[in-house]
């Protein structure tokens, strides 16, 4: 781990001194506050705050919040924990005055100052998530787009970044390791680009402070973000997900020798790290973009899985059904091979996955490279994850957040018509480089697909081929590496999609 993230580690050390920690350094080691709460963090606005960290048992623990009036009094318990919580106000748009908690234990206090109340976000998934927003050669990641004027534009003193450090544990854990940051063109740097893009767009909108807490780790799997428990819970996830992994599970010795990407993908290793101690926090809903990993899992296994994750997050979150807006996976493959279907199966499974209660999907279809697992353009991606929030949590309904989505098709002859959901398509279909659309397939009887003529007529799709005189069949963008053209004018991808379940 240490190895893996050194590109971060040497950066933040770098920083370490004047960021609000010397409070913490003063203190006695017996009393200490989480370190996810932290002087320059974003508190959850309309949500009860939880104050947590340790004591001397049967300490008495007070929390002075300055815009509660009052002293909020708790009391370690016999392991030295305690947990206090407060009421935090609705945050008011333009408004981003600093708040200031002071946390005392006796004649021992510790100081958190620069608090802003909006809204937090947690940010979660596998690598490209983790994408910085500079080049990090050692970590294969290029720098996203236009990355200098990016970086340079990042002066958003409202926003707040906190990463936490990625390890393994066999256990859950209560502690995290990271430090929270002011948002700009210095300490963005090293960010998540989805992350960093999604809270902007955010902030740009709503105009209230943005927390962002980032849990990711390059090559994370759906199960190492899910609770033993509930995997062992269901014998299907258990004998997929658990049981050839149980030798290594029971010693935190074998995790600790094994090598990152050996562990990476083992179940329930990232939950008890950097999933479960966040639990205390009060936060807004989940970003999530992960997948490659778990490309090869079947429909019967993934969205069980992905479906109890989403369930144990919020379960032990004690926050209700908070949004959970996820990211299809961009076009890539990994082979020579021009219609491979893995990765288009996947998506096939993630839009299924949007029958669970208050989700959306980002579609990133327009914005793959095809030969690049890492896509540059993470502001589309962080944009579109915000499109959906803004429209679905916080009720921008003019705000689209979605590109046409297949509603049926017609056939007459040899001609084939692609109806879209009305409300999909917008104020139109059009293409994003002014050519016709791309990567449709059609197919006979004999289900032999081929590549099919597309023309925009009106708000349909007609379709024909000269290969094919009876069309019964339609595929679009179904294959592991169509970078697509078809679009709403509102500038969104259409959903890839089949007509047969061949």
């Amino acid at each position: 781990m240490k190895v893996f993230n050194s590109y971060r580690f040497a950066l933040a050390l770098v920083s370490l001194t004047g960021l609000g920690l010397k409070s913490y350094a003063q203190t006695t080691p017996a009393f200490k506050v989480a370190n996810l709460l932290q002087s320059n963090m974003v508190i959850q606005q309309d949500k009860p705050l939880r104050v947590w960290g340790t004591a001397k048992p049967g300490d008495i623990i007070k929390i002075n919040a300055d815009w509660t009036g009052k002293v909020t009094t708790t009391q370690a318990d016999a392991q030295g924990n305690w947990i206090g919580e407060i009421k935090v106000p609705k945050a008011i748009p333009g408004n981003f005055t600093p708040h200031t908690m002071v946390i005392i234990d006796g004649n021992d206090n510790i100081k958190l100052d620069n608090l802003l109340i909006g809204d937090v976000w947690f940010c979660v998934g596998q690598s490209n998530m983790d994408f910085v927003m500079e080049p990090a050669l050692m970590l294969t990641y290029r720098g996203v787009l236009n990355y200098q004027s990016e970086i340079a534009a990042a002066n958003y003193p409202a926003i707040r970044i906190y990463h936490l450090w990625t390890d393994f544990k066999i256990s859950p854990v209560t502690t995290t390791t990271g430090i929270w940051k002011v948002c700009s063109p210095e300490t963005i740097k090293n960010f998540s680009a989805v992350a960093y893009f999604f809270g902007r767009e955010l902030f740009v909108k709503l105009n209230i402070p943005i927390g962002l807490v980032e849990s990711a780790a390059a090559g994370a799997s759906t199960q190492a973000f899910t609770s033993r428990e509930v995997l062992e819970s269901d014998t299907l996830l258990a004998h997929t997900y658990l049981d050839g992994s149980r030798n290594l599970l029971s010693s935190q010795k074998a995790v600790d020798t094994t090598g990152f990407f050996s562990k990476v993908t083992e179940p329930t290793l990232l939950y008890n790290d950097i999933i479960y101690p966040v639990f205390n926090l009060s936060i807004k809903g989940v970003a999530y973009y992960q997948g490659e990993s778990n490309t090869t899992d079947s429909k019967e296994t993934y969205i069980p899985l992905f479906t109890k994750m989403v369930a144990n997050w919020r379960r032990d979150f004690k926050q209700g059904d908070f949004p959970f807006y996820y990211t299809q996976i961009a076009p890539y493959r990994d082979t020579n091979d021009t219609a491979t279907w893995a990765t288009a199966n996947f998506r096939d499974i993630q839009e299924h996955l949007l029958k669970i209660k208050n989700t959306g999907m980002a579609v990133t279809m327009d914005v793959g490279e095809e030969r690049k697992v890492h896509p540059r353009d993470k502001k589309s991606v962080g944009e579109r994850l915000a499109f959906n929030a803004l429209n679905k949590t916080y009720h921008l309904k003019y705000i689209a957040y979605q590109g046409p989505h297949f509603s049926e098709f017609k056939v007459k002859g040899n001609t084939v018509t692609i109806s879209f959901d009305t409300k999909s398509i917008g104020t139109g279909l059009t293409t994003n480089n002014g050519k016709a659309p791309r990567h449709f397939l059609i197919a006979g009887a004999d289900r032999q697909f081929y590549y099919a003529n597309a023309e925009i007529v009106g708000d349909k799709v007609v379709l024909t081929s000269d290969k094919v005189a009876n069309p019964v069949a339609v595929r679009y963008a179904f294959t592991d590496a169509p970078v697509t053209n078809l679009e709403n004018e509102q500038g969104l991808p259409a959903l890839p999609f089949r007509t047969d379940n061949w």
